[in-house]
């Protein structure tokens, strides 16, 4: 078998690239937009606050206040949860709906979505102390500054005090110097796609999206994950899951919602956060989550015979 051939049971299918691309397209064209519009061009923009002044902001959008970033994408891990947990327990190809059996798709779907939960706590919340974000500050020469005392004029440097971007706000501080990964746009990208990666296969009967993803076997064999999947729900099952096409039908479309608005709370975030280089940084490292939990598992018959795959 060639090199080539075993390669691609870690890549994604074509249509899974073209979807995942439509991240870094987004990036680019929101950078731009902030480049080309005279008014985002012309707007006081703040390295320290990664944003333009409130009274000075271009756009209702890039305000931090407004109300789509304080009550979405601030506790976007929320929503996340939430549409993922209704898809996992309303959708009859995991399990009976609304039923809390734990089915094997079921089960593998959860592992999935804490493997990818993990990768966002770490990231951001908590990386046995300060989070992978906050460490990745420091390390490239960040630091927190604070109020210096008041017989004093500017601030004063905390270097080891204040290890975290939170307990530097709380302190009253200002966090410098440092490269800060752009936290919104690893989170948009992370928990959106990972909403994609789980309904689309279940939802729609694209082939590139299920039978056509290649796997690699414990033979070394690469194959399509055809051989793999289950067989579809008999007659007497779909009718079983008719009573409950509502509740199925609204797990479905609460998940799409939730990656859709995180799809244009990206835009707004492109086009008025963040520099290049932190939007491209958060990109990455959410990519490399995504490629963990789901690319990897395809090339690796241990690891995929624990997290499954959608639809499989």
């Amino acid at each position: 078998m060639s090199q080539r051939s075993k390669l691609s049971a870690f890549l994604p299918t074509t249509l899974e690239a073209a979807l995942l691309g439509i991240y870094p397209a987004t990036l680019l064209l929101g950078s731009l937009f902030s480049l080309i519009s005279p008014q985002t061009r012309n707007a006081p923009y703040s390295a320290t606050s990664q944003s333009h002044p409130p009274h000075l902001a271009p756009s209702y959008f890039a305000r931090k206040s407004n109300i789509f970033n304080l009550y979405f994408v601030k506790i976007g891990w929320l929503w996340i949860t939430a549409s993922t947990l209704t898809f996992l327990l309303s959708h009859p190809s995991l399990g009976p709906p609304l039923r809390p059996i734990l089915t094997r798709r079921r089960l593998q779907a959860a592992l999935r979505y804490a493997g990818v939960t993990l990768v966002w706590m770490l990231t951001t919340q908590w990386c046995f102390g300060p989070p992978l974000i906050d460490r990745g500050f420091r390390f490239t020469g960040g630091v927190c500054e604070v109020p210096a005392p008041k017989q004093d004029e500017g601030f004063a440097t905390s270097p080891g005090r204040h290890l975290t971007h939170a307990a530097c706000k709380l302190a009253g501080g200002q966090w410098k110097g440092g490269h800060d990964i752009s936290g919104h746009v690893f989170l948009l990208i992370l928990g959106s796609a990972m909403l994609w990666l789980e309904v689309l296969p279940v939802v729609l009967r694209e082939p590139e999206l299920r039978e056509e993803r290649k796997i690699l076997m414990d033979d070394g064999a690469v194959k399509t994950v055809r051989v793999e999947m289950q067989a579809e729900p008999t007659a007497d099952e779909k009718e079983a899951s008719k009573g409950a096409e509502a509740a199925t039908s609204f797990g479905v479309k609460l998940a799409l919602g939730v990656a859709g608005f995180s799809w244009w709370m990206l835009l707004m975030t492109a086009a008025y956060f963040h520099t290049w280089f932190e939007k491209f940084t958060g990109l990455l490292v959410a990519f490399t989550g995504i490629y963990l939990v789901y690319l990897l598992p395809r090339a690796v018959p241990a690891y995929r015979a624990v997290v499954g795959m959608p639809s499989v």
